[in-house]
């Protein structure tokens, strides 16, 4: 089995969101590898990284950072395959690395989800190999249709919550 989404974060200290990600990845049997690699720390890493992922059989990377949060950029930078950014919870609530990943320059977008939100980029990932993977779609139809299953229930369960003055 050959990964074909890599998650990368800046540091293992991202493990515990970023695990949300390989979870929704792992139950839509998507295969996917995570690294850990520095856009500052280990910047010629990063940048071989990016070079190398399309002929390694790679379609989509999410990448994590927080604070600066130069990682996704500089991923997008060096490929052309698609590149999701998930800024990570930091000193400002996220909004530094949020704002670091949506102000691309032309020419190089790296979509972005909310502040820790790295269940909607694994979501997100799986979206995109949906149109050309008929096998990947049908899992994502029955995920989306569990969503709303969900919330009928959730909806059911609340009409049967007594108040006195709930009508």
């Amino acid at each position: 089995m050959k990964p074909i989404v890599s998650i990368i974060m800046g540091s293992t200290s991202d493990l515990p969101v970023m695990e949300k990600a390989a979870k929704q990845l792992n139950d839509m049997q998507v295969p996917f590898e995570m690294n850990a690699l520095s856009a500052h720390r280990t910047p010629s890493e990063v940048e071989q990284f990016a070079r190398e992922a399309e002929g390694r059989g790679l379609k989509v990377i999410i990448a994590a950072a927080g604070m600066a949060a130069a990682l996704p950029g500089v991923i997008a930078a060096n490929t052309t395959l698609p590149v999701i950014g998930v800024p990570i919870k930091g000193l400002l609530d996220g909004l530094d690395a949020m704002l670091s990943i949506i102000q691309m320059p032309p020419g190089i977008p790296v979509a972005t989800v909310g502040v820790n939100a790295a269940q909607n980029a694994g979501i997100l990932a799986v979206e995109m190999l949906a149109l050309s993977d008929a096998a990947i779609r049908e899992r994502l139809a029955t995920f989306k249709k569990g969503l709303s299953e969900k919330i009928v229930k959730a909806n059911a369960e609340l009409a049967e919550v007594k108040y006195e003055y709930k009508v």
